[in-house]
């Protein structure tokens, strides 16, 4: 996660499309949620989140919220798709950067920033754009980090 947050505020942040930058937060996010579970997405997204909101010096907490609600909604809808496909990880990190940021600039107007709504729309569907794009690449090492951070099982005699 860390990693993600610090590549994405300095490499990816001069990398623009029509606009938008990659997430990384995001994307590590939904696919350790995809991968681990809701649980796992949660923790993951809470902690990404403060952590960008901290260094980004974005309002506080609203990312956390986001992220943690994100983490957690594609953990568990994930145990509900059978489907072997290696398309499906790069839809659900589209579908789901892009309600997720659609979601994070619905908190803040309710809380008195007022964006353009036209100007939220496009920024989250190319977001969305650019993580899924982005998510073939990164998908791989992000589940091997995964799978070399869970505990090993001890066998007894």
């Amino acid at each position: 996660m860390l990693t993600g947050l610090v590549l994405q505020s300095t490499a990816f942040a001069q990398v623009k499309l029509g606009g938008a930058k990659p997430d990384l937060v995001y994307l590590v996010t939904i696919v350790l949620a995809f991968l681990e579970g809701p649980t796992s997405g949660a923790t993951a997204g809470f902690f990404g989140g403060m952590a960008e909101d901290f260094l980004l010096n974005l309002p506080k907490g609203i990312t956390a919220l986001t992220l943690t609600l994100v983490g957690y909604s594609v953990g568990a809808t994930r145990q509900y798709m059978v489907t072997p496909s290696p398309l499906l990880p790069v839809a659900m990190v589209g579908a789901a950067t892009t309600l997720g940021i659609v979601f994070n600039e619905l908190v803040t107007f309710l809380l008195g920033q007022h964006p353009g709504t036209f100007y939220v729309l496009k920024i989250a569907l190319l977001t969305g754009l650019y993580n899924a794009i982005l998510t073939p690449i990164l998908f791989p090492v992000i589940r091997r980090v995964a799978e070399a951070s869970r505990a090993k099982k001890v066998f007894r005699w």
